[in-house]
């Protein structure tokens, strides 16, 4: 009896335990996968340089998608509804100075930078407009025109013009550069006429003589002429680099009033007779002095050949750009020329330039923003005696294998990535020291470049269509959103 007692017990625990081992497996099976969290899709790239160089023109990581939900923050404001100019590009002035050294490279090290700067790889920041010298600039290694004669000899008829001092450096550059980026336009501009055309026969300074009006006219035909047979288009010229400036070497003075001459006497009809389709562009001088390319449009004989004005921005304020475009709006404004100085400070150059160059220009209807020269050496050269000794380049070449990106790369390079040729400017508005002009792109991308011209780091909206997304900058910071 015991033993038969004994089996039931064994047996009925081996009954309760298979029971309870069923039902915790039943319990298990029935317990839910936890599900993942979703990772929201991001609706904005954004792309941040800070004023201390930690972070150069980077990508950043955090995904920002527009939403609905109310905050205190200030609000920039994007508006595609209301549409300005169109933007032409933006980048530097291809110097000589800049073309010899960055012609000293190795090969395969000229080509990465070449890439760089003007592909439309990932790494490339897609440089669009180039200004180029006619003849020699002051980032030059020596002064040259391309009809120098002997002292006391002239040369009307232009039967010594030569291009051959640009044709080792500047114009093999220029095709490696098209190879890159065919559709990419150029500005050119003389720093002097020859000397034997002018009244003081001297390089720095003097004036173009009227007797040479018809013959410099011909200069520029012959020389949009030559760069089309090297298969460079020259979409614009200026009469004159900075013509109330005559202490540079080259320089060359040139009065609004012998412009206005200039153009609609001799530079205009040779144009026309050559059939030339080159936009004529005017000043190319400081905004300091808005009654200069005035006095030139108001000029009725000159003003049909003329397409717009070009500015700097060593004196004056950049409104000024919106006083001549409001003053005559069918011409266009363009802004061509601000340089960084090599004894500067990487993180007020980057504010500034930013604030006035590129928001700033573009915000009063200009078509480029270039900055000075795109390259010089270790020691800020080459440049002719006279010529600027701290002008730092956007890239310094420190070796055939080494180069350094500077500030003014940064500085265009928040536009010129993501701001291509055809873009129109757009509406946007400016919250304190949050500074901002936004683009649609031909695709359809609004692009919204905003610098924090403050101290402190500041939160702020970019507000679009109704929604909107809450982003932060550093003191000095600039940001670009794409979206």
């Amino acid at each position: 009896m015991n033993n038969i007692q004994s089996i039931m017990k064994i047996l009925l625990l081996a009954i309760l335990t298979s029971f309870a081992t069923n039902c915790s497996s039943s319990n298990n099976a029935s317990e839910p996968t936890p599900t993942p969290t979703p990772v929201p899709t991001n609706e904005v790239d954004f792309w941040l340089t800070k004023g201390d160089q930690s972070v150069l023109l980077q990508k950043q990581s955090s995904v920002i998608v527009f939403g609905t939900t109310y905050n205190a923050y200030p609000s920039i404001e994007v508006d595609d509804t209301q549409s300005f100019q169109t933007v032409d590009g933006f980048g530097f002035t291809l110097t000589g100075g800049s073309a010899q050294v960055i012609n000293q490279m190795t090969t395969a090290k000229k080509q990465e930078l070449l890439k760089e700067l003007f592909g439309s790889e990932s790494n490339a920041i897609s440089v669009s407009y180039l200004r180029l010298s006619i003849a020699a600039s002051d980032l030059d290694a020596t002064t040259f025109s391309y009809d120098d004669m002997p002292s006391g000899q002239t040369d009307v008829k232009l039967t010594n013009f030569s291009m051959s001092p640009d044709m080792t450096h500047l114009i093999p550059i220029l095709k490696e550069i098209l190879l890159i980026n065919p559709n990419i336009k150029f500005l050119a501009v003389p720093w002097s006429a020859p000397v034997w055309m002018k009244d003081n026969n001297s390089t720095i300074g003097g004036s173009l003589q009227p007797q040479y009006y018809a013959a410099y006219a011909q200069y520029f035909v012959k020389y949009i002429q030559k760069m089309k047979t090297e298969g460079i288009a020259i979409d614009a010229i200026c009469p004159q680099n900075e013509p109330l400036h005559g202490g540079n070497n080259p320089s060359m003075v040139m009065t609004a009033s012998q412009q206005a001459t200039f153009i609609k006497n001799s530079l205009g009809p040779a144009f026309q007779t050559a059939n030339i389709k080159t936009k004529i562009i005017i000043y190319d001088h400081n905004c300091d002095r808005p009654d200069y390319p005035i006095s030139v449009l108001s000029d009725t004989d000159a003003n049909p050949y003329i397409d717009g004005s070009a500015f700097h921005l060593y004196g004056g304020d950049i409104g000024v750009l919106s006083t001549v475009h409001n003053t005559f709006p069918n011409k266009n404004v363009y802004f061509t020329e601000q340089w960084t100085s090599s004894v500067g400070s990487f993180s007020e150059d980057l504010k500034w330039h930013s604030k006035n160059v590129v928001i700033g220009s573009m915000r009063n209807w200009s078509k480029v923003a270039l900055e000075w020269n795109l390259a010089n050496d270790s020691s800020f050269g080459p440049h002719t005696t006279g010529g600027c000794t701290q002008c730092k380049g956007a890239i310094t070449i420190n070796s055939s294998e080494s180069f350094v990106r500077n500030v003014a790369y940064y500085i265009i390079a928040h536009a010129s990535k993501f701001v291509p040729s055809g873009s129109t400017r757009i509406a946007s508005t400016t919250q304190g020291n949050i500074n901002s002009v936004a683009f649609k792109t031909p695709n359809g991308k609004i692009t919204v470049l905003v610098v924090n011209d403050g101290n402190a780091s500041a939160i702020f909206n970019i507000k679009y269509n109704g929604r909107w997304f809450n982003t932060s900058l550093d003191g000095g910071a600039v940001g670009t959103y794409v979206f």
